[in-house]
């Protein structure tokens, strides 16, 4: 007989109440992503007031360490939908066997891609890279490697216990994991508490740390909290289960590689940012670190999208998935709209926060780095749509067409209309960003109607149940 689990999920009927129940499970995640983007955000800030040089090394590092860390990551969010499935057929056996793979296989993944990090440098000097900046970005990733795997370990964790909606303990470690950073910043990048100034490599060193202490404090909650211990995640951890794992790979794989295609779009624009200059690639990293803090608002809800969808989908209720997927893109249109009035109204004073304003390169990033946000402005809806969207179809274990779509739209369309734009065209930096939209559009409007006319919303059926061999 198979050990059962209660969903926790609640089902409300009637929009207000599906969008309650939305923002109840979603603002944890929302918070926890907020959070988990202001371990970046303080790094930028600091390095900002330490030096341009710096911070355009660290905008093309931290590039390289998410370039890597988001393939690995792809599982984690595969697994949330997994996982709120199980939830919604009441199998803890195969919750415990998928969460337990999933953390096989970021480990595994982690260990595998460090090398890559170690020879960051001469890979940024063949893509075209300032040499000195390169060296820089080096220094940091020589460090920041270190906390690849504790990184990824966190990100499965996320995923096993916001499907069963206990984001808010996520939230307040990652913001624990804030404060930590920023007295780590403080003392290694500037050299202060007696400990000594290393720069970017001080950077480096504290979101080790932080990594390492957020994996072991999740760890501990997941093994030990009340109404998580009978799931046993932890127990017979030894034991490959290759079902399960090879299962857990098959939707991975493919959400990883969508989520990669995205990241290496992002990528790329840094590394055509830094042929056209160290200004306007600081000022790039700037934008981007403001439009990825937005964006987190609407990942938040993805995720939280991503478990309701799940939940309906292990129960076979096509109306309660219709009914979820509703509010999630309501509440998403309406955060979009308020970002739009907020990167409009104040541009200036939105860059300003991340630089020294006495620096003599202040104003022309000033300046770049508003008409980038007005930019960022314009792909606002289109990025809410395509999160939403990749989120809602995860829920049901489409992975691999979502994979397809976010390749062609990135890599056909986006980065060859950014380059055409940037530099035949001569538009530089803001043609670049332009290039972003039009690839964040394709996906968007192109997997809003591939879910809206799915077959999980006639039959709400799974096709994947998942194995009901123990574990």
């Amino acid at each position: 007989m198979n050990q059962t689990v209660k969903s926790p999920a609640v089902r409300p009927s009637g929009l207000a109440a599906n969008i309650a129940a939305t923002l109840w499970l979603g603002l944890p995640m929302v918070g926890s992503n907020i959070a988990q983007m202001l371990l970046h955000v303080s790094d930028t800030i600091m390095l900002g007031w330490y030096g341009v040089p710096e911070l355009a090394a660290v905008v093309l590092g931290s590039s390289f360490f998410f370039f890597l860390f988001i393939l690995g990551s792809g599982f984690s969010y595969a697994l949330m939908g997994r996982i709120s499935a199980a939830i919604g057929r009441g199998d803890a056996v195969q919750l415990r066997r998928d969460a337990r793979m999933g953390l096989w296989i970021a480990i595994g993944y982690g260990l595998a891609v460090m090398p890559v990090m170690a020879a960051a440098e001469p890979i940024l000097l063949a893509l075209g890279q300032n040499p000195q900046l390169a060296a820089l970005a080096q220094e940091y990733l020589s460090i920041a490697m270190w906390g690849l795997v504790p990184a990824l370990i966190v990100a499965c964790l996320r995923a096993y216990l916001s499907a069963q909606e206990r984001a808010h303990l996520v939230m307040w470690v990652t913001l624990l994991g804030v404060a930590l950073n920023v007295l780590g910043n403080w003392a290694f990048i500037f050299g202060h508490f007696g400990a000594p100034e290393m720069g970017v490599r001080g950077a480096a060193l504290a979101s080790v740390l932080v990594q390492l202490s957020s994996a072991i404090l999740l760890a501990l909650y997941a093994a030990r909290a009340k109404g998580l211990r009978q799931v046993a995640l932890f127990a017979r951890f030894w034991r490959p289960d290759w079902e399960a794992l090879w299962a857990v790979l098959r939707l991975g794989l493919p959400a990883g590689l969508t989520h990669l295609s995205e990241a290496g779009l992002f990528q790329a624009s840094a590394l055509m940012m830094g042929w056209i200059g160290t200004t306007e690639l600081a000022a790039h990293g700037i934008a981007l670190e403001l439009a990825s803090l937005t964006f987190m608002i609407h990942m938040g809800l993805s995720n939280a999208a991503t478990v309701r969808a799940g939940h309906a989908y292990g129960a076979g209720d096509p109306d309660r998935l219709r009914a979820g997927a509703k509010a999630a893109l309501i509440l998403s249109l309406v955060f979009a709209a308020l970002t739009i009035i907020v990167f409009l109204g104040m541009p200036h004073r939105l860059v300003s926060l991340f630089i020294d304003n006495s620096d003599p390169m202040a104003p022309a990033i000033l300046a770049f780095g508003a008409r980038l946000l007005a930019v960022a402005a314009l792909f606002q809806l289109f990025d809410a749509a395509q999160v939403m969207a990749l989120g809602l179809l995860r829920g049901v274990h489409d992975t691999r067409v979502p994979m397809v779509v976010a390749t062609i739209s990135y890599w056909l369309i986006g980065v060859p209309t950014s380059y055409v734009l940037a530099f035949p065209l001569g538009l530089g930096g803001v043609g670049l960003w332009l290039g972003l939209v039009l690839g964040l559009a394709c996906v968007g409007v192109t997997l809003i109607l591939r879910f809206w006319r799915g077959p999980w919303l006639v039959t709400g059926t799974p096709s994947d149940s998942g194995s009901r061999t123990p574990a």
